[in-house]
């Protein structure tokens, strides 16, 4: 069940100049539950399980193995508080969690990093849904919506069967596969963005599509809302790649490195797809021009031919008594036959001058 645009905009506007920390949900309203679930591993044991309350999904915390816990759904504002308070999240962190529209972040405390990013999926369209990862000593923890897409399936599945390297280090190395798996996911995305432009393209040269415009312009919201969402990660993992915290190993900063690189490449396409779509726009807009110059000409070529046409009917339309050929009876035929000549003589110039 989601709100509607009108109660969701008057939502918002509610908490517009709320103190800071003062927590709100500022997505779609929704009835569904909230799903913990709670995963913890060393590199021999392996756990997991899930919860619908905060107390009994803490109760099964085991102190000695490294704890991932993903919060599927942020719309309850009590539930986030209630894990904040065992955690001991600021409240800064926990209005960024629940804030969709937080810009992409990474900030330090005393006890733990956060770093929040959108996750983007394509369904019909992208769609992106807020994501905040909080990296403590021991323990990460994930809040995401509940909007259908996940880019963490494959880092459940390498835990569960103890492939790569995630089961034999450290949370700052889950912390780094989860950004690196969203991240990796924008190329999915922006690759289904790439074949969407692909196929306008080649319409658009083929002057087979109708509705051009249209879809040039739905293509270019799609890519700018791309860009924003994506834009500032690269800025979020500098800051993670630059961080003093002892949370995040020296180790790990190779990782990083490759994360941004990763981030690099989907930002560069992005900007190649902005700069495509605008020659689409310029292609589309030439050959509406060269189209109406077409039309334009024919009409002129057939105008022209017809000037010297009307003119002699015009003359001989004056109902003078005395002018030449006017009684004979041979006058009518002449004169069609000299339109006739006039007109055909015209066709053939304009013929020779490539004119048509």
């Amino acid at each position: 069940m989601k709100m509607s645009k009108k109660k969701l905009r008057n939502h918002k506007k509610h908490n517009v100049g709320a103190p800071p920390g003062e927590l709100y949900y500022s997505g779609d309203v929704t009835e569904n539950k909230v799903k913990l679930t709670l995963i913890q591993y060393n590199e021999s044991e392996y756990f997991e399980a899930e919860y619908f309350d905060v107390q009994t999904m803490y109760k099964a915390v085991k102190p000695d193995l490294i704890k991932w816990i993903n919060v599927d759904g942020i719309h309850r504002i009590e539930i986030i508080e209630e894990i904040g308070k065992l955690y001991s999240i600021h409240p800064l962190t926990q209005e960024d969690i629940v804030h969709v529209e937080s810009r992409p972040k990474f900030e330090e405390y005393s006890r733990y990093v956060v770093s929040i990013l959108q996750m983007l999926y394509y369904d019909s369209g992208v769609r992106h849904e807020h994501l905040g990862i909080v990296l403590f000593e021991d323990t990460v923890i994930s809040f995401q919506e509940p909007s259908g897409g996940d880019a963490f399936d494959l880092i459940r599945a390498r835990l569960r069967e103890c492939k790569g390297r995630v089961r034999k280090m450290g949370p700052d190395y889950l912390a780094y596969a989860l950004v690196d798996a969203v991240v990796d996911h924008y190329f999915f995305v922006i690759e289904k963005l790439g074949e969407k432009i692909e196929a306008l393209d080649e319409t658009i040269i083929n002057n087979t599509n109708g509705d051009a415009l249209q879809n040039i312009h739905e293509l270019k919201r799609e890519v700018l809302l791309v860009r924003k969402l994506i834009w500032p990660v690269r800025e979020m993992i500098l800051n993670m790649m630059r961080s003093d915290t002892g949370l995040i190993a020296e180790t790990n900063t190779i990782y990083l490195r490759d994360v941004h690189d990763h981030i690099n490449r989907v930002n560069d396409t992005i900007e190649q797809y902005r700069e495509t779509l605008n020659s689409i726009m310029e292609v589309h807009l030439s050959n509406n021009a060269n189209k109406m110059n077409e039309v334009m000409k024919a009409l002129t070529i057939i105008s022209a031919i017809f000037i010297p046409v009307t003119f002699i009917a015009g003359v001989y339309g004056m109902n003078f008594d005395y002018m030449p050929e006017l009684r004979s009876p041979y006058g009518y035929w002449i004169t069609i036959g000299i339109m006739f000549v006039l007109m055909i003589s015209m066709g053939i110039y304009f013929k020779s001058k490539k004119w048509w």
